[in-house]
């Protein structure tokens, strides 16, 4: 049963070049320190699948597309199944996704069910698990690994609050994805500031990542900085 939290009836940014609704899915196998949406990632289902779809079909000719977002969407194995049902619909689907659950991503892609990827590179490995809590790094990388190879469009980011991540990071990250040919643009999230209470309970920025110490030898958009 797929845990959809709630839904945002359209967008203009989340979904580049499309017109799209979002959906949020409870529950996340990560605990990253920054995150603010500790509601949707602790929550539970409150929205039915045919609830959405029956939205959906009204929407036919008037939106691009659908964002999978949470919380993490490839969760739920029946994603597959809903994400048929979107497309049989005619709109297109972005995935937001920290790469941990490997055969769901996999199984979209090669089965044509997503036009677009999000994918979260958390931090190094060395500081994978403090941040995120997760100790699977190897998965995510596998996931890396795959849709480097594939032809689905896609993006790598990262979300930075300075007491986590510093240059150092940042340029590890991007000395990875140089040695594994990655050719997309590499965005660079600053934490976004805001009254909600983050998972690790952190505190405001003391200082904003250096822009001038970060390695440039691969396109690279900074976001919210």
């Amino acid at each position: 049963m797929l845990g959809i939290y709630s839904f945002q009836k359209f967008s203009t940014l989340d979904f580049p070049g499309r017109l799209a609704a979002i959906v949020w899915f409870s529950g996340c196998n990560m605990r990253c320190k920054y995150c603010y949406n500790k509601d949707v990632v602790f929550g539970r289902k409150r929205i039915e699948e045919e609830e959405f779809l029956e939205f959906l079909k009204k929407r036919v000719g008037l939106l691009d597309g659908v964002s999978f977002t949470g919380g993490c969407p490839t969760m739920y194995s029946n994603l597959i199944n809903f994400a048929t049902k979107i497309k049989d619909l005619g709109f297109d689907i972005k995935l937001d996704t920290n790469g941990i659950n490997y055969d769901v991503i996999q199984k979209m892609v090669k089965n044509k069910l997503v036009d677009y990827i999000a994918l979260d590179f958390k931090a190094p490995k060395e500081k994978f698990y403090e941040i995120t809590k997760n100790n699977h790094y190897e998965k995510f990388e596998k996931t890396l690994d795959f849709l480097i190879s594939s032809n689905i469009e896609f993006e790598v980011r990262t979300t930075v609050h300075t007491d986590l991540l510093d240059e150092n990071d940042i340029n590890e990250i991007i000395n990875i994805l140089i040695h594994k040919n990655y050719k997309g643009v590499y965005y660079i999230q600053n934490f976004f500031e805001n009254d909600k209470e983050t998972i690790g309970n952190l505190s405001p920025q003391k200082k904003t990542l250096d822009i001038s110490k970060i390695n440039k030898k691969i396109p690279i958009e900074f976001r919210n900085f």
